[in-house]
């Protein structure tokens, strides 16, 4: 097996780093999914990514039929809308790796493929917007992290994203336990992301405010005890899985960066997502559905809603 054609689907921060890293790939064909106007813009502007103008090719889902390889790098919100594209571009032998956030994508995916089909994963870099670029620092990025959820499977996708992203700048490992690792990511986000958001401050708080410190514990507290009721074990999750990227103090992640720009969050994929499995397994999540309800007005503030 061999990963020759591969297809983004999500041109903003995560796809920028796949898309940085495969531009210098030999011997593949990579293109990024778009139609309509935003095809038209790709195709027009490129993507600026570390100050840098990529122009990658731009096809249509129907045009981007049978590619090895399905790179879903969405925001999590564009995810429904987008399932008739994948189900477009993916025939019965295309392998699709699920970049985003939370720790449902791929379950939503499988509603239009196979489940076999999907290489579970995560990705940990740290992107910022300046301007019409997308930056981030390849050295400190910790990078792609994938694995099979049935480790019976032959190892004939794990050896070809191994021979995809050798030599291309890219980081990543494969993960023997990558449920757990999904949801250490998803415990790191949910307590890291928010609380910062809800302050409007950088990470530095977590450390300088006991304030800050007290939501991000209680986030985290509620997740966990999500994890154990779905049967998911933290424990097992590398070290790599349990931080994030480098950043200074002064660094605002993905939730806050979407508020300051007037864009809607992903607070659904988010606490949004503790609010119902809590529900489901009868778990009280109050620190989340506060979370929940607090971002979700400040995303109605940035709508106008309450210029009165």
């Amino acid at each position: 097996m061999e990963f020759k054609k591969v297809a983004v689907l999500g041109a903003g921060a995560v796809g920028s780093y796949v898309i940085w890293g495969l531009s210098e790939k030999e011997g593949i064909s990579y293109s990024v999914i778009a139609e309509g106007n935003r095809k038209q813009r790709l195709e027009r502007e490129g993507l600026m990514i570390n100050g840098k103008q990529y122009l990658p090719p731009v096809l249509t889902p129907e045009e981007a039929r049978g590619a090895d390889l399905l790179i879903v790098t969405l925001k999590y919100g564009a995810l429904r809308d987008s399932l008739d594209a994948i189900r477009k571009i993916a025939d019965e032998h295309t392998a699709v790796m699920s970049l985003m956030n939370g720790v449902d994508s791929e379950k939503i995916i499988s509603e239009v493929i196979p489940n076999s089909q999907i290489i579970y994963s995560l990705i940990k870099v740290a992107s910022a917007r300046k301007g019409n670029s997308i930056h981030f620092d390849p050295e400190t990025t910790i990078g792609i992290i994938y694995g099979e959820i049935d480790q019976t499977r032959p190892r004939d996708r794990m050896e070809a994203m191994d021979r995809l992203f050798s030599e291309t700048g890219l980081h990543y490992r494969e993960s023997n336990v990558i449920r757990s690792e999904i949801w250490s990511k998803f415990l790191l986000n949910v307590g890291n992301n928010l609380p910062q958001a809800m302050i409007g401050c950088g990470v530095g708080a977590y450390e300088d405010s006991e304030h800050v410190h007290f939501l991000r514990t209680k986030l985290r507290e509620e997740v966990m005890k999500i994890a154990e009721a779905e049967g998911v074990d933290l424990s097992l999750s590398a070290d790599t899985s349990k931080k994030g990227s480098k950043v200074d103090k002064s660094a605002r992640y993905s939730t806050l960066q979407d508020l300051d720009a007037g864009r809607h969050t992903e607070i659904d994929m988010f606490s949004g997502a503790i609010v119902r499995m809590g529900r489901e397994h009868g778990i009280p999540t109050p620190y989340n559905e506060f979370t929940l309800h607090m971002i979700h007005a400040m995303e109605e503030k940035n709508d106008g809603k309450f210029e009165y």
